[in-house]
């Protein structure tokens, strides 16, 4: 029998809008830890990266903080960010109805934050029982995008071969992550005046357009895939 396909979701601007409010909450407070940063930078540079990664970034070019500083600027922005995430958080527009279009599809989040940022975003939105416990953090799993290991390790927990799993992801590391680990990739490009779609990858601009391309999708992978 053809295995269904498995829908591995990104979070922060793919399923929830939440990167508007990392860019504030990290304009706010990396300055305050000797790290000069905007919320202009984070939506042009860093969308979807590693919060370590950007320090380091930044470190490289303002000079180096040591442990404590990093950790504190870390526990800061996370506390704050938690804190808005609970008072203001909002799913991506369509995303609710498309979750339950997709329904009959084993889906999970598949996410760069931490396991505690992707629950509160999940609750706060609503979206929770759709993903249940299936959720699957960079930090938990110890690799982080684009490394395409954090897609592959979602689909093995999964059960489902990577040419038979769709990423669904909207910044770029994502994107990379998932062509690399050899799955069907989803661009949700919310920012096409900017951003380009990489070749080998479908770009949509809005979430309603997904239940259409997934049904496409599985149209075209199932008669590879018979006995």
């Amino acid at each position: 029998m053809t295995a269904p396909l498995c829908l591995l979701f990104d979070s922060d601007g793919t399923l929830v809008d939440s990167e508007i409010l990392l860019a504030d909450v990290m304009a706010e407070t990396l300055p305050r830890h000797g790290l000069p940063f905007t919320a202009r930078q984070y939506m042009d540079e860093y969308r979807g990266v590693r919060f370590l990664a950007i320090v380091q970034a930044l470190e490289a070019r303002h000079g180096d903080l040591d442990e404590d500083q990093r950790q504190s600027a870390e526990d800061e922005m996370r506390r704050q960010m938690e804190t808005r995430m609970r008072a203001e958080l909002q799913a991506i527009d369509g995303m609710p109805a498309v979750l339950e279009a997709l329904a009959a599809y084993p889906k999970a989040v598949v996410s760069n934050g931490p396991e505690r940022k992707i629950r509160c975003a999940m609750d706060s939105t609503g979206l929770a029982p759709h993903f249940g416990e299936r959720l699957f953090s960079a930090y938990t799993l110890g690799v982080w995008k684009p490394d395409p290991a954090l897609y592959l390790k979602a689909a093995e927990a999964m059960g489902h071969p990577p040419e038979r799993c769709v990423v669904i992801d909207d910044a770029a590391v994502g994107v990379a992550a998932g062509l690399d680990a050899g799955m069907q990739v989803v661009h949700l490009n919310r920012f096409p005046e900017e951003e380009t779609t990489p070749e080998g990858a479908i770009a949509i601009g809005h979430a309603g357009e997904l239940p259409a391309v997934v049904a496409e999708l599985a149209r075209r992978l199932a008669p590879a895939t018979l006995d």
